[in-house]
């Protein structure tokens, strides 16, 4: 008899920048998650779905648990956390790199409430001696009763279909959530915000926190089958915005030129974008304006 079609909803947990973004990305095959080099970059739970012969496993990618420094910062645990309940797996991944920490012990205590197999996903091995994850496994193995513990490089690929063999045995045996060619859950609006909001991010490096936030104002189909974009970045103070505009407007035009390229090859033709810039004062702490830049949960 043959093998049942297996399905499963399997959550990446782990602090912030340990490679979540972009394990995501290179097993689903297309940039569906932002990435960058800041911390906290995801704010929503992006759900990416890889479907195969055998299964079907759709990954959330949860925003960095953290403790909260502000309500959106309340917003995105609340998410990680909720999500955990949900899915059949949990991967726990960890930076090689960086080694054990405070916030990873922050997430270990809240996986002790759930009833779920957690694998710890050693990423980023590519950037340590192979020795060196013998000692990472040591350090990690007595602090959770981990179902598997795996080393992968999620960028250079080393040991990523190995890891989604292992999982496929822990997933439940279910049906084909998504048609074979869907890749995501989202909306392409809400993926073309986060494209724009990763460039915003990796262009002004350290001089604009994460106060940023993008709101998409118009999407439509013109002539010639070339796509009019028009959004608004919003920021928190007329210093920043100063930054994002840059010199004679530089840098706006660079984040609009990076961005182009990432939303037309997401969307498979030509993009003409319009982008401008808004100043909403202490954005992230204020309830309406968090529902009005599409944070949502029960509570806020």
């Amino acid at each position: 008899m043959a093998n049942e079609y297996k399905s499963g909803f399997v959550a990446i947990v782990g602090r912030p920048n340990v490679g979540k973004s972009t394990f995501m990305n290179n097993v689903i095959g297309q940039k569906i998650a932002i990435m960058s080099d800041k911390a906290q970059t995801t704010r929503n739970k992006i759900q990416g779905v890889l479907t195969e012969q055998d299964a079907q496993l759709i990954f959330i990618d949860t925003p960095g648990i953290h403790k909260p420094k502000h309500r959106l910062g309340d917003f995105m645990v609340k998410i990680a956390e909720d999500t955990l309940n949900e899915v059949d797996a949990v991967l726990f991944m960890i930076n090689a790199n960086e080694g054990y920490g405070r916030g990873d012990q922050y997430i270990l205590d809240r996986l002790q409430q759930i009833n779920r197999p957690v694998f710890l996903i050693i990423n980023k091995i590519d950037l340590i001696h192979p020795e060196e994850v013998f000692s990472l496994i040591e350090q990690y193995k007595d602090k959770y009763d981990f179902a598997e513990i795996i080393p992968i490089s999620a960028r250079e690929g080393n040991n990523v279909s190995h890891m989604l063999d292992v999982l496929k045995k822990y997933v439940p045996e279910g049906p084909q959530y998504y048609p074979e060619d869907q890749i995501t859950d989202h909306p392409e609006r809400f993926i073309i915000s986060e494209l724009i909001r990763e460039k915003a991010l990796q262009l002004t490096r350290e001089e604009v926190p994460h106060s940023i936030a993008v709101v998409m104002e118009n999407i439509e189909e013109r002539e010639s089958d070339a796509v009019y974009i028009q959004a608004t970045i919003i920021t928190e103070r007329k210093t920043q915005k100063g930054i994002i505009i840059g010199k004679r407007g530089s840098m706006l035009k660079n984040i609009g030129k990076d961005a182009r390229k990432d939303i037309e090859s997401l969307l498979g033709s030509k993009v003409y974008l319009d982008l401008w810039v808004k100043v909403q004062k202490d954005w992230r702490n204020k309830q309406s304006q968090l529902r009005e830049l599409g944070f949502r949960s029960d509570e806020y």
